[in-house]
């Protein structure tokens, strides 16, 4: 049985550790902006459960934004995103806290095995271009959670992150904050994948740019908290 979307935002937090984050070497899929893969740490924070859904954005922002209120809030800015999480005393996740999340533990190239299947997540065409998916958004939490307990952090929407677009990870940071030194302004990076894409856009390690501007109905957000020890 899937999750029941909440009401409100919950968190999970997420232990400390080191992952290898990028591309697998077993991902025909795998493209230079991936790589190279590093070893990263990652310190404690905590992430929402599910992506910001369109009922806690009205709720939160007094707005009446139409669809569902258990769908993904989409249609919003970064900097809309970045003022939101910080209304709520939280932030947006860094590209490695992000990917960490998202694998949960795991080294393969979707976080819960080498294939993809229109169960695992919501996304439209099959690697033949075939429609497989429902076509559109679902409610947060109608695919499974990954060993973190975390849902849909691949598939419905793809996820704003803090950090600056870079075509590589040629000298990127060591740790999981978020890279904003020498990237392109104005560009952010986005994460998961949408409800239009293939499986090979859904891949844990896929990264793209988008400006911060865009207001696409694929693109949405989830929240991350730093951990006080």
């Amino acid at each position: 049985m899937m999750a029941e979307a909440p009401h409100e935002i919950r968190f999970q937090e997420i232990p400390a550790g080191e992952f290898r984050m990028g591309g697998s070497d077993d991902d025909k899929f795998v493209s230079a902006v991936e790589l190279p893969v590093r070893q990263v740490r990652v310190a404690a924070f905590s992430i929402s459960v599910h992506p910001v859904t369109i009922y806690q954005w009205n709720q939160h922002r007094g707005d009446s934004i139409d669809g569902h209120p258990d769908w993904p809030v989409t249609r919003v800015s970064f900097d809309e995103a970045q003022a939101f999480a910080a209304s709520l005393n939280a932030r947006l996740p860094s590209e490695a806290e992000w990917e960490y999340a998202c694998r949960a533990g795991s080294d393969r190239i979707f976080p819960q095995g080498g294939n993809l299947h229109p169960e695992d997540a919501n996304f439209l065409y099959d690697e033949s271009g075939d429609p497989v998916g429902r076509g559109g958004l679902s409610p947060v939490g109608s695919h499974p959670a990954n060993a973190f307990g975390l849902h849909d952090m691949i598939g419905n929407v793809c996820e704003w992150t803090a950090d600056l677009w870079h075509p590589h990870y040629q000298n990127a940071p060591a740790d999981s904050s978020p890279w904003l030194d020498d990237g392109h302004l104005s560009r952010r990076v986005i994460r998961g994948g949408g409800w239009d894409h293939l499986p090979r856009l859904l891949r844990a390690s896929w990264r793209d740019w988008a400006p911060e501007s865009a207001r696409w109905d694929n693109l949405g957000f989830r929240l991350a908290r730093d951990i006080s020890r």
